[in-house]
């Protein structure tokens, strides 16, 4: 209940899309925050109300979501030279239809080698790498595919003899490679960036040539929809407060959206847009205001304006009505 409420994507989102994408749930029981709660059972575009509202108009108290084939998946994490090949790899890698993929995540070296501790001796200081999860069925034409390119194999789970320690490749990627970064320097922040499609290797390039290792690239393949993308969860080196808005502004006017992690209100954050359907679900749910106060700025400000013409994960609600 916790991830429909604040997430959006993970592991997975190479085949499944984000949460946002109809069908990924299935149905919200919620309880409202009224003098008499209500118990409501959500479904279809009703849902889009709650998720990703951080519990704002209800508490979510049960949550169904369809299920599909159970693997064995296999981490295996490719090395590459250059990480712009890295992530040209990731990006052919997620339109083969016959690989089947859970997971595929460039990150730019150092990245690994400085803060992958347990996975360390597989690679050099200044080897990107590509970390995957693989079907076990599909790794024969993985390596056939994988051999095409400019990298090399450096970790295949299924050929590793001494596995223990070793945490499963889905512990390296998401904002787990934040974490690990920061258990090794507390001074490193991220961001969140969505790298517009079809162009999207553009804008990486563009990033990651102007910003170097200030900024060092961390992607995410995904499937966004209905059209592979990246998102960018890249690690920041954090200097001042003022160089970190001049970096998220320098990403926006290059075209690449920030979803600020720095901001903690629905709007400002950049997932969710706010509308008269919105306010008025949070109205009728907790017309009190008691749930989260102080993360909707429009039920806290009625002159704020929900209007503008920023780009948002999860859009409006009006057309759902």
């Amino acid at each position: 209940g916790g991830f429909v409420a604040g997430g959006s994507g993970g592991v997975g989102s190479i085949r499944w899309g984000g949460l946002r994408d109809l069908g990924n749930v299935i149905r919200l029981r919620t309880v409202t925050m009224e003098a008499e709660p209500r118990v409501m059972e959500l479904t279809g575009e009703d849902m889009l109300k709650v998720m990703h509202a951080y519990g704002t108009n209800g508490i979510i108290t049960e949550v169904e979501m369809p299920l599909t084939a159970s693997y064995d998946w296999i981490d295996v994490i490719v090395g590459f030279d250059d990480f712009m090949d890295a992530a040209g790899f990731g990006n052919d890698l997620a339109i083969q239809d016959g690989i089947l993929a859970k997971l595929i995540t460039p990150i730019a070296a150092p990245i690994p080698y400085d803060y992958f501790k347990r996975h360390q001796r597989f690679f050099r200081r200044e080897q990107s790498i590509v970390v995957c999860m693989i079907a076990p069925h599909a790794m024969d034409a993985f390596v056939a595919f994988a051999r095409s390119g400019k990298g090399e194999i450096v970790f295949r789970a299924d050929q590793e003899a001494d596995l223990k320690g070793l945490p499963p490749a889905y512990e390296l990627t998401w904002n787990h490679t934040t974490l690990r970064a920061i258990r090794v320097d507390p001074t490193i922040t991220y961001l969140q960036a969505r790298y517009p499609s079809p162009d999207h290797l553009a804008h990486v390039k563009a990033m990651v040539d102007r910003f170097g290792d200030e900024v060092p690239a961390h992607l995410e393949f995904i499937r966004f929809d209905g059209a592979i993308g990246a998102a960018g969860l890249p690690l920041v080196r954090f200097t001042t407060e003022e160089r970190l808005d001049e970096i998220i502004r320098i990403h926006e006017d290059n075209g690449c959206w920030i979803f600020n992690p720095h901001r903690y209100t629905l709007e400002e954050g950049g997932m969710k847009r706010t509308d008269d359907v919105q306010l008025a679900f949070k109205r009728e749910t907790d017309p009190q205001g008691l749930l989260n106060p102080g993360k909707m700025i429009a039920w806290e400000n009625p002159d704020y304006d929900y209007r503008s013409g920023k780009s948002f994960l999860f859009k409006g609600l009006q057309k759902a009505g």
